[in-house]
């Protein structure tokens, strides 16, 4: 591991990856292997989310905690344009985004899917947004196959893991033994053949590819959530009005915190600010919710009042509105808007629910 580190700092990459903070997993820059969360993991599960020690010093036995690559790729603030006043007139000038040169280290299935929606929304269409792709354009993915699924994973129903398709430059499978960890490594594109090229390696055996398959297939088995099969789409649209639409908004505290955690919303708004000299001024980008009053603000008021009308149209918007304007669904499965809610509301339990007619 402490090669391929050196190897992407080599290449001029941003090595970004997870690490332990604040009593959690969190994605920060990471120097080497001994950054890494070795033998700890997270105890998952609706508004419940703690470490504990493993038995083994496994590096990615853990599954997804508060944050996720949205973070570096669409940060939470983002300056558009600065204005000053000078000599009778007043220049403007855009802000422009640099390169990221990320190498994103540990990323999971369901975050891969995750960051192809962003793609979507970002890139996709006529216009695409330049801080966006300046982050975005020479990325780096190191992806992990999950070992074990959280307690609110339910990516397995999604259809987005947990084993890695596509989106990756590395994928690893960490298989732990009485010698520790080793990785098996799959190659996704030409960037990782090159990093790879400099790692010392051996070739894998059919033994090593028979383990690592046996460990994504125990880790699709212990699903801790899964998502009701059928057409939901359909489901949500034709229960707009349903009662459990009211039961949901008594338990919301309307915070927001699933938007915030969750690796494909996208929503934002904007804020003017000046100096008190009236000189300078700037415009800045920050995330925002669907979930806040003012996010629907229009003269007269806010278009949705309630706690019902804010939750339905988040998860509308995410099950089944989003197909129509992205293609796909806006949920990956990852299960923090679960983890996060502080009273543990739980979409896939509110589909049923809606399902079921209770």
């Amino acid at each position: 591991m402490d090669a391929l580190f050196a190897a992407l700092r080599d290449q001029g990459y941003r090595v970004v990856g997870p690490t332990l903070r604040d009593q959690a997993i969190v994605y920060d820059d990471i120097s080497g292997a001994a950054d890494l969360p070795r033998g700890w993991t997270d105890e998952q599960d609706g508004g419940h989310y703690r470490l504990t020690r493993r038995d083994d010093d496994a590096l990615f036995g853990y599954v997804v905690g508060p944050h996720s690559w949205k973070q570096f790729l669409h940060p939470p603030r983002q300056r558009l344009w600065s204005a000053r006043r000078e000599d009778g007139g007043t220049e403007v000038t855009a802000e422009v985004t640099p390169p990221g040169r990320f190498a994103f280290i540990g990323v999971r299935a369901c975050e891969l899917n995750a960051i192809a929606i962003q793609d979507r929304v970002f890139l996709g269409g006529p216009f695409a947004d330049p801080h966006y792709q300046a982050r975005r354009e020479d990325a780096f993915f190191v992806a992990v196959n999950c070992g074990q699924a959280g307690g609110t994973c339910f990516c397995a129903s999604m259809k987005t893991g947990p084993k890695v398709e596509a989106g990756f430059d590395l994928a690893l499978t960490e298989i732990l033994d009485d010698g520790g960890s080793r990785f098996l490594v799959e190659i996704g594109s030409d960037a990782g053949r090159d990093v790879l090229v400099s790692l010392p390696k051996t070739a894998a055996t059919e033994q090593d590819r028979s383990v690592a398959s046996e460990i994504v297939a125990r880790t699709t088995r212990s699903m801790g959530r899964e998502m009701p099969d059928g057409d939901i789409r359909e489901l949500l649209l034709a229960n707009l009005e349903h009662s459990r639409w009211d039961d949901v908004a008594e338990r919301c505290l309307t915070c927001g915190n699933c938007t915030m955690v969750c690796p494909t919303c996208f929503c934002t708004t904007v804020e003017d600010a000046s100096d008190l000299a009236g000189v300078e001024t700037s415009r800045e980008r920050r995330w925002d919710s669907c979930f806040t009053m003012d996010f629907s603000y229009i003269h007269g008021g806010s278009v949705r009042t309630s706690a019902r009308s804010r939750y339905r149209q988040w998860m509308t918007h995410k099950l089944a509105t989003w197909i129509d304007q992205f293609g796909s669904s806006g949920c990956v499965g990852c299960g923090r808007c679960i983890t996060w809610c502080p009273v543990g509301i739980d979409i896939t339990e509110e589909v049923r629910a809606i399902r079921g007619g209770g």
